[in-house]
């Protein structure tokens, strides 16, 4: 069957030189699927599935171009980038790779928790400059900070596990609740969350309800100083409105490896799109932050969760083939 992988990274490579996938005709692409991607008459005629990350925009007019199409599967958790109502009206079958990082986001949410809390980049940045002011690189220690986690599935879960051996007051704000979790952590409203947590990480799906969900109103609810982690989705958070309350204090610090338009920010300023201008610009200069840690979506990436991201991701489609009971995503 004939595949199209786009998205296609360096850190899967490995993962085709030790697996032989008969079944597969596969073509790799790096760059994403959006309307602006240029596809030939012949891929367009004899594709069958379909691959790709969060990076690419899957819509009906680029669905309705295909005209073999049966499959559309997701390298990520999340699928708010494919038109699922087309697909599903169309008969074309969506998976997408469920949990795969709960183990690899949850240890480097925590590993971007420490580093603020130690401010691990300005010890380094005046190591590196020989201006060692040691008042300035003062932190805290754990045992004495409230952790909030907006999100109890299996990522936040995890967190929260990791969380527990370091002796921090862990608060979760979950529309589900875990027994286990129960045990050493409280479940709370997520006002509850913003008022009394030193450290908020968000562990959410993104949709229409998540989009924005800590905005200039509930940033303003939040301790003065608050420490803000996302490794989620960017659109979770109003990137404006995070640099203003970064500059008046009123967040102390922030860690981000997923921010909003972050597809945007390898383009020209002219290239990217107006509503994009405002976030781009706001990440530019949180980058010369010191109290600012920004890194490139790379949470998930570690050789175990790429393997079974990709074992899932083949074995979802070979069942789906043959019948089998899947994980297809319907609305």
């Amino acid at each position: 069957m004939k595949m199209l992988m786009f998205d296609f990274r360096n850190s899967e490579r490995e993962y085709f030189n030790k697996h032989d996938l008969p079944d597969f005709d596969i073509e790799f692409i790096k760059e994403p699927l959006n309307e602006m991607y240029v596809l030939s008459e012949k891929q367009l005629e004899e594709t069958v599935i379909i691959s790709v990350f969060i990076t690419s925009e899957i819509t009906e007019n680029i669905i309705k171009k295909f005209k073999n199409l049966r499959i559309i599967s997701t390298r990520s958790t999340g699928y708010d980038h494919i038109d699922l109502k087309y697909c599903n009206q169309n008969h074309i079958a969506v998976f997408n790779v469920q949990d795969y990082g709960k183990n690899s986001v949850a240890q480097y949410t925590f590993m971007l928790i420490l580093a603020l809390v130690r401010k691990l980049i300005p010890a380094y940045l005046s190591t590196q400059k020989n201006l060692i002011e040691m008042e300035a690189l003062e932190g805290r220690n754990l045992e004495n900070l409230t952790l909030g986690i907006l999100g109890g599935g299996s990522i936040g879960k995890s967190v929260a596990n990791i969380a527990n051996f370091f002796g921090i007051k862990i608060l979760i704000c979950s529309i589900d609740k875990d027994n286990e979790i129960s045990t050493f952590a409280e479940y709370v409203s997520m006002d509850e969350i913003l008022e009394k947590s030193d450290i908020i990480t968000l562990h959410l799906p993104y949709n229409v309800k998540t989009h924005h969900i800590i905005d200039e109103k509930e940033l303003s609810k939040t301790k003065k100083g608050v420490l803000l982690v996302n490794t989620a989705r960017g659109e979770l958070i109003d990137t404006v409105a995070l640099y203003n309350n970064l500059i008046t204090g009123q967040v102390g610090g922030v860690a981000l490896d997923v921010y909003e338009c972050e597809n945007e920010s390898e383009t020209t300023v002219s290239d990217i799109e107006e509503n994009c201008l405002p976030n781009i610009l706001a990440i530019q200069k949180m980058l010369g932050m010191n109290n600012v840690i920004i890194t490139p979506h790379t949470a998930y990436n570690t050789k175990e969760s790429v393997d079974i991201l990709l074992d899932t991701t083949f074995n979802s489609i070979r069942d789906y083939l043959k019948g089998l009971h899947t994980n297809q995503l319907r609305l």
